[in-house]
């Protein structure tokens, strides 16, 4: 059992309600990293390990890519 209570300590944040679409927003435009790992093991060895490492973010048709490729010798026109 949990008691809670309306006053808060001065390094604690109050609870607030978000909406999911705030926050999917929020979260696109600043981005994300979500990591995890998976341990598949028999009899405390360890037969199968996977790691996963994700950027989550938006792109913007607006915004500039990054700075032009050098051209190849291949690449100059007459």
């Amino acid at each position: 059992m949990t008691a809670t209570s309306s006053a808060h300590s001065p390094g604690e944040v109050a609870p607030q309600r978000i909406a999911l679409v705030d926050l999917l927003d929020r979260v696109l435009a600043t981005g994300v990293v979500v990591s995890g790992e998976v341990t598949l093991s028999i009899a405390d060895v360890d037969l199968v390990r996977l790691s996963l490492q994700a950027l989550i973010s938006s792109v913007r048709a607006g915004n500039p890519g990054p700075l032009p490729l050098p051209e190849g010798p291949f690449d100059r026109k007459p």
